[in-house]
């Protein structure tokens, strides 16, 4: 999980409201909203008229959406929605002292399906790999990986900066945005369906191998020749597909079951770390810190401590 970069408090001089106080920022295909709440609210409505990707920067809230179970919305998040979804939301820890903050985008419609037409034309390139490229509202809330938070602080940059090519900048992070996003989901679709699909195609027969052999010695050069690709054939078609590099996903994946280890009381860091398909117990550690801002070890003591 990745933070966005903090973002500047409106002075208090300048607040209109002390729940959802409001600042926009508009370009040629999006617009930029921050909203700030300073005290306890709750079934407080939203909705805009375009795609909006939000993403929390600090505090806590608790979102509604029609038909989907109600969720706590945190720091290190990011939810998309279609145009005219209407939210409840409810601000149940918000003060002076501790405001909740959030930045809404809202993005032409035009601009993502140039978007997504882009992507099918120059990502469908061979026929054993072709799927409908498209935003996948069903997969609505997800945590930031690195490149995604990365992506939103550039566009937030963008559009409160004065510089005068900013609509250019802000478009090329934009199209990267929502590229990543889409590839996000579809790397979520092919994991859910992986059990069943798994000769589906070469996504899902990958994607399956990796998980049958994570705790494994699993190397790029033995995955592209699962996939009957040279080496940078495939580290660029799987980068293509997913977002992410063949190596990023597997230790993505290894720190997932490391966290299910570390919950039991008896499991040690370097046991772990060997369970896990990982050599070198410090690469391991790095590589945790990395995902989780945490080592390892203090991961584990505050798992036991709240158990």
């Amino acid at each position: 999980m990745h933070l966005i970069d903090k973002i500047e408090l409106t002075p208090p001089k300048h607040l209109k409201t002390l729940v959802e106080n409001r600042r926009v920022f508009n370009l040629n295909n999006c617009e930029l909203n921050i909203y700030e709440s300073y005290q306890k609210a709750f079934n407080v409505p939203l909705v805009f008229k375009d795609l909006v990707i939000t993403s929390m920067v600090t505090g806590r809230k608790v979102m509604h959406l029609a038909d989907q179970p109600d969720f706590e919305y945190l720091p290190g998040e990011t939810v998309i929605l279609p145009p005219n979804q209407a939210m409840i939301i409810d601000f149940p820890e918000s003060t002076h002292k501790r405001p909740t903050q959030c930045i809404a985008l809202t993005v032409n419609s035009e601009y993502i399906e140039d978007t997504m037409q882009y992507l099918n034309e120059s990502y469908n390139i061979n026929s054993d790999d072709e799927h409908e490229w498209n935003i996948d509202f069903s997969q609505y809330h997800f945590s930031n990986d690195a490149e995604i938070a990365a992506t939103i602080n550039r566009i937030i940059r963008n559009c409160s900066s004065n510089d005068a090519a900013k609509n250019i900048y802000a478009d090329l992070s934009l199209k990267e945005l929502l590229i990543r996003l889409v590839q996000s989901q579809y790397l979520k679709r092919v994991e859910m369906d992986r059990n069943e699909k798994n000769n589906f195609n070469r996504q899902h027969f990958l994607v399956d191998y990796i998980h049958r052999h994570l705790t494994e010695k699993l190397g790029v050069d033995a995955l592209s020749r699962k996939a009957y690709m040279s080496r940078n054939e495939f580290f660029k078609w799987f980068r293509q597909q997913f977002g992410i590099s063949p190596l990023e996903y597997i230790n993505r994946e290894r720190i997932k079951l490391a966290k299910q280890l570390l919950s039991n009381q008896n499991a040690t860091v370097t046991e772990t770390a060997y369970q896990c398909g990982f050599t070198d117990v410090n690469y391991f550690v790095r590589v945790f810190k990395k995902s989780e801002g945490i080592t390892p070890g203090t991961f584990k003591d505050f798992v036991l401590k709240d158990q």
